[in-house]
């Protein structure tokens, strides 16, 4: 991992008068797994945007594979393969439609186009359905499918926008088993966007990104180490218990749902507060450093609140039916 796969430099942008980078700079090594961690609207697909020449930046400069994004898009494009967090399959095609179309796209000469589409369709388990219409697949099927289309042309670079969004935690799992995989085999570089904390436990590198800006950028276990504490959380019995946590503990944080966090680090003050309010807790749990306690204590609110997974459920409520 001594090559540079992406690099960006003081990169912004804005959507009229809001500002959703804010002079952004990281480094993805060749080879790695570099997860953009953060909630809806903190700037990650904005950013994969830019990095796959879908957008302009407002400022700063990106490198995606040695070429610049602004003077060169053709050239990065060529690079790079990207499932985007929406699906765009034609579900009017078959699986083996899909792929030849994206193969023609990219000038992959007829040969070695279909020996690569056999090839990609059994690497993500769709081998028995290749002629089938894409709109009898389920959702993990579909997911599937734009996996192996972004690996199609070879890309020494892949971008993964909330790729498993809706998905069950089976077919989660394989599909990151695919990618490991081919990280092992071809050092594909993969840079993906989630607010699943599971997912990025195992990468390379995690990027904390908040409204715009980067809070921190390390390992998972380096990340634990230095912002990770240990939080207390509770559920008070009622409303009337939980403002007055509020207000004798101003440094309790708000989660989905009834619940409070307080940090549990001072077993003093934890005690203080168990000996105060417990009989007015309807539950107690202490949970160790977490990379959700890690986004906690850097910003205060939980990673996934309440508005993200309602949009979770919407997307897939949409791509129920069909095979799994």
């Amino acid at each position: 991992m001594n090559e540079t796969a992406i690099t960006v430099h003081d990169v912004t942008a804005h959507y009229g008068s809001k500002k959703a980078l804010d002079q952004v700079n990281l480094t993805v090594p060749t080879g790695a797994h570099f997860a953009l961690l953060g909630p809806n609207g903190a700037g990650k697909t904005t950013l994969v945007n830019i990095l796959c020449t879908l957008r302009r930046p407002d400022g700063g400069t990106a490198v995606v594979a040695g070429a610049d994004v602004i003077a060169r898009p053709t050239q990065a494009r060529r690079s790079i393969g990207v499932v985007f967090q929406d699906s765009s399959l034609d579900d009017r095609l078959t699986a083996w439609e899909n792929l030849e179309f994206h193969g023609l796209v990219y000038g992959m000469a007829a040969k070695p186009r279909r020996a690569m589409i056999s090839t990609v369709l059994e690497l993500v388990e769709l081998g028995d359905w290749t002629h089938e219409i894409v709109r009898t697949f389920s959702g993990g099927m579909r997911r599937r499918l734009e996996i192996a289309r972004a690996l199609l042309h070879r890309p020494k670079i892949l971008f993964l926008d909330e790729p498993t969004v809706g998905l069950d935690a089976q077919t989660r799992q394989r599909i990151w088993q695919y990618l490991d995989r081919l990280r092992r085999e071809s050092g594909l570089t993969v840079l993906t966007t989630t607010h699943y904390i599971e997912e990025v436990e195992n990468a390379d590198i995690v990027c904390i990104i908040d409204h715009g800006r980067i809070i921190a950028e390390a390992p998972p276990e380096q990340l634990k180490k230095d912002h990770g504490i240990r939080w207390l959380h509770v559920v008070p019995q009622d409303a009337t218990a939980a403002e007055a946590i509020v207000q004798r503990f101003p440094q309790a944080q708000r989660l989905s749902g009834t619940g409070l966090a307080l940090p549990a680090g001072d077993d003093d003050r934890t005690d203080a507060f168990l000996a105060e309010f417990r009989d007015r807790l309807s539950e107690i749990r202490f949970h160790p450093p977490t990379l959700e306690s890690v986004f906690l204590s850097l910003t205060g609110r939980e990673l996934r609140d309440r508005a993200d997974g309602q949009r979770d459920a919407d997307r897939a409520a949409g791509r129920r039916g069909g095979r799994r």
